[in-house]
């Protein structure tokens, strides 16, 4: 049985990874032959997939973002969907990445109408989406979608799709995560010190809009707590020199941490950190956080005054809830002022963070039940059956 798999950007690589290890086991046990093949990266191959192509450096948000990203998103989409002309696939499996997942999505349907899709992870319509189309697009080009929130299978289900909620499978990957005191020994940090853990990007243009203003924000922490630490988990080595370069521009002496990202997550007294996937390991980690967003002005123009761009919460934390229970500074408001105010009050008042913990617990309740991965895979291996 081969499954292709197409998704992009480092989360969709872990979500695929993580899918791809029970994928596997559920298959061995019901004993089938498995080969997953697809679009990708280092994740997905480790955990043994065949990578047509990385796509975890060509992310973007926003229109001026992405122009970059163009061709060399349609040269991949060619490379994808050659091979899936020229070889047998049993089930094509779409993992977030709307845009050239959509697109792929699209071309099958008309070019190979009987290879069943599964999209896992849809696009946020049940957040924003600037036209019906949209939503149209994704209903029509899946023969199944597997939702990993609640109000995500609510809302593709009304709109006529075939849904089933999995839950979310970070639930999986943080249940054996070290806890504060695990990760301090592993990072050889004191009970006593303060740490804030920085984590500005998945996507190249985090780096250049997002570091500058959360690095300004950790020398207005530390002058007033001067012994703080800073911790800088990378998401992808390519940053690294991208990351020292503003570290010295900024004179900050963070630690760059590169295996261990969970650990520098878990043994923080806080996270100044990026909107995505990320807010809700720290959740699960019941670490406090300040999140943190911003593209061109440009960008935010189109999307207010064209689009009528509106969302409720950037931070899938908040969206959980439907309520703010982290901090978000968007746009205009991610100021350095405003951010290391805040920044500072959950450094230093234990009843403010005492009320994130508490309601860290209650969103860890609606992210489902455990063993998401393999229920997932189950729901998969059952529908090509």
């Amino acid at each position: 049985m081969r499954i292709f798999i197409s998704t992009g950007e480092v989360s969709g690589d872990l979500q695929a990874a993580l899918l791809i290890t029970a994928l596997k086991k559920q298959a061995e046990l019901r004993g089938i032959d498995l080969d997953m093949v697809g679009l990708g990266g280092d994740r997905m191959k480790k955990a043994g997939a065949t990578i047509l192509a990385d796509t975890t450096t060509i992310g973007s948000v926003g229109l001026w973002e992405s122009i970059p990203f163009i061709l060399p998103t349609i040269k991949i989409q060619k490379i994808a969907k050659k091979y899936l002309k020229e070889n047998q696939v049993d089930l094509i499996i779409l993992i977030d990445y709307s845009g050239p997942n959509l697109g792929i999505g699209t071309y099958l349907k008309k070019e190979l109408p009987n290879l069943p899709i599964i999209y896992y992870i849809a696009p946020q319509n049940w957040v924003w989406t600037p036209t019906e189309s949209t939503t149209k697009q994704v209903v029509k080009i899946s023969d199944k979608i597997l939702a990993i929130f609640e109000e995500e299978a609510r809302y593709f289900t009304e709109k006529g799709a075939n849904v089933t909620w999995v839950g979310h499978p970070l639930l999986d990957r943080m249940k054996n995560a070290a806890n504060k005191q695990e990760a301090r020994q592993k990072l050889g940090i004191k009970p006593e010190e303060k740490i804030v853990t920085i984590l500005p990007a998945s996507r190249q243009q985090e780096i250049k809009y997002l570091l500058p203003i959360m690095l300004e924000t950790a020398q207005k922490i530390q002058q007033q707590i001067p012994d703080i630490r800073f911790y800088i988990p990378l998401s992808l080595p390519i940053y690294r020199s991208a990351i020292n370069e503003q570290l010295k521009q900024y004179n900050i002496p963070a630690i760059i941490i590169e295996n261990a990202p969970l650990e520098a997550i878990a043994a923080a007294d806080l996270c100044l950190t990026k909107s995505g996937t990320v807010n809700l390991e720290i959740a699960l980690l019941k670490v406090p956080q300040i999140v943190i967003y911003k593209v061109t002005p440009f960008t935010i123009f189109i999307a207010r005054k064209i689009f009528n761009f509106k969302i409720p919460f950037m931070s899938p934390v908040n969206l959980v809830m439907k309520q703010e229970i982290v901090p978000e500074f968007l746009q205009e408001n991610a100021t350095v002022e405003n951010i290391s105010q805040k920044a500072l009050e959950l450094l230093t008042n234990n009843k403010k963070r005492q009320k994130i913990e508490a309601n860290y617990q209650e969103m860890r309740q609606k992210l489902g039940q455990e063993n998401v991965s393999d229920r997932t895979a189950n729901e998969i291996l059952n529908y090509i059956n």
